[in-house]
């Protein structure tokens, strides 16, 4: 990397510049902020050399872009930065990139996010007159968990200002947004001093917007003033109330008792399922299923004997003294939690019933949860839902979220009583209890900032487990909502 010389204004320096990169470029585009990437294509882009300024003009099917180039700016691998003047006598700045290069191929991803940051300021600057976007990035903050792939604002008035996050229309997994807002929201409350920050907005598409909005119902009103706006494709945005959007997208099946199992195999747990069959797991691992008096591994028959021969294979491949570089060993470790905590309820919480105890109920549909849940009663007919993570994972809080809002609709209809659940238990009629469970070490730092935003009706309780919990499961904290755990 090297500065820009003296000679950087000169126009035949910047033709030479120009030139020389686009030799050497074999791929080059141009970008510029808040608009789409354009191609270099040959015969498609024209240089022309002025009295004071290099005339750079090019096009495709749909745009034509001229610019007057002014000097040439920092010069890096794959990169080239220019000063431009626009029509009316506007500055501004424009980069050519190589797309072809290393350090440039997520350029095309980059171009785009800034292509809606740049719709993102105007639709902002048109709902909030008179407020002033002193901030507004798509940077990656990985210090301060911060993600490049939702624009984040900072608007001002005074002494007051308002947080703003968005989805791009593109966005497969928008409620990922909630938590960078509620982080940003923290973040900047934490830095600046000088102003009240009251408020948290988050702008999401027409399709996903209202589903999302129903979130905002479940974040403390005490803390924040939230909101969910919905933008279109012309980026006409309209606040949503979330009262107007209480439908869940959720799913409970009947639950079928299970049949007794005729036979026992060492080394396995039996774990009921809704649909009246048997999952044999070892450690997580389900290697059959008994159902109707069949024993199978998926479509395949298995005799007892070649089961009882599976589960000791994978039990000493799958247990505390196994060689843990094995893949057996690492694959699927919220399984091999789950299993844990199923054996150890009690450990959890001491008010939890043993059983039943039932996995994925209600079924979540098209959703890409990295964790796995267990819903439970406490003895006093509360429900209770237990989120398990192995690793790190900043949505945890969210995802837990996600699932006490389906537990609490189907709860509230007495669905899970009608559907067979929970039979001979009479379930209370209030909001269920939340308790996340994972190694201590591997709670997300940010785990106590989003709880922190969470409405106090969802009960939260983090309960923080040995390192060694495979072998040898212990309980080293026991937190509720926000706590610190030295605190």
């Amino acid at each position: 990397m090297r500065s820009a010389p003296v000679c950087a204004f000169e126009p035949g320096f910047i033709l030479e510049s120009i030139e020389r990169f686009l030799e050497t470029a074999r791929r080059p585009a141009l970008v510029e902020p808040g608009e789409p990437i354009l191609l270099l294509e040959r015969d498609h882009f024209t240089l022309e050399a002025k009295a004071a300024h290099i005339s750079l003009q090019a096009w495709d099917v749909t745009r034509n872009l001229v610019r007057r180039v002014t000097s040439v700016g920092r010069t890096e691998k794959g990169k080239l930065s220019l000063k431009v003047q626009r029509f009316a006598g506007r500055e501004g700045s424009m980069q050519l990139v190589d797309l072809a290069h290393p350090r440039t191929q997520d350029w095309e991803r980059k171009g785009s996010r800034l292509v809606f940051r740049e719709r993102f300021r105007c639709m902002l600057e048109r709902e909030f007159p008179g407020w002033k976007v002193a901030e507004l990035s798509t940077e990656a903050d990985l210090q301060h968990s911060l993600s490049p792939a939702f624009p984040r604002a900072f608007l001002t008035r005074g002494t007051q200002a308002i947080a703003a996050i968005a989805a791009p229309p593109d966005c497969f997994d928008c409620p990922l947004m909630l938590s960078f807002g509620l982080i940003w929201l923290d973040y900047v409350r934490r830095r600046n001093s000088k102003h009240v920050v009251g408020a948290l907005t988050f702008w999401a598409p027409a399709p996903v917007a209202p589903s999302l909005s129903f979130y905002i119902r479940w974040l403390d009103s005490r803390e924040a003033r939230f909101a969910m706006y919905l933008y279109s494709d012309e980026d006409f945005a309209m606040v949503l109330d979330p009262s107007n959007y209480g439908n869940v997208a959720t799913e409970l099946e009947p639950c079928r008792r299970p049949q007794e199992l005729p036979f026992a195999i060492e080394f396995s747990e039996a774990v009921p399922l809704s649909n009246g069959a048997v999952s044999l797991r070892v450690a997580g691992l389900e290697f059959a299923r008994y159902h109707e008096g069949r024993l199978a591994n998926g479509r395949e028959s298995l005799t007892l004997d070649d089961a009882r021969a599976v589960a000791a294979s994978l039990h000493g491949m799958r247990s505390g003294t196994a060689q843990r570089s094995k893949p057996v060993f690492q694959q699927n470790p919220e399984a091999w939690l789950e299993s844990i905590v199923r054996s150890h309820v009690e450990l959890v919480d001491a008010s939890l019933r043993a059983d039943p105890v039932y996995g994925q109920v209600p079924a979540i549909a098209g959703q890409n949860r990295t964790v796995l849940d267990l819903l439970a009663a406490e003895y006093s007919g509360r429900l209770v839902i237990i989120e398990l993570k192995a690793a790190q994972d900043i949505h945890l809080p969210l995802q837990a979220l996600d699932y006490w809002l389906r537990v609490k609709w189907h709860l509230d209809r007495d669905e899970f009583s009608k559907f067979g659940y929970f039979p001979g238990i009479e379930l209370r009629h209030e909001p269920p209890r939340l308790i996340l469970v994972a190694p201590s070490l591997d709670f997300h730092p940010s785990t106590e900032t989003v709880l922190r935003y969470f409405s106090p009706e969802v009960e939260v309780t983090r309960v923080g487990l040995s390192a060694d919990w495979r072998e040898n499961p212990r309980v080293m904290f026991r937190l509720q909502g926000a706590e610190r755990p030295h605190e």
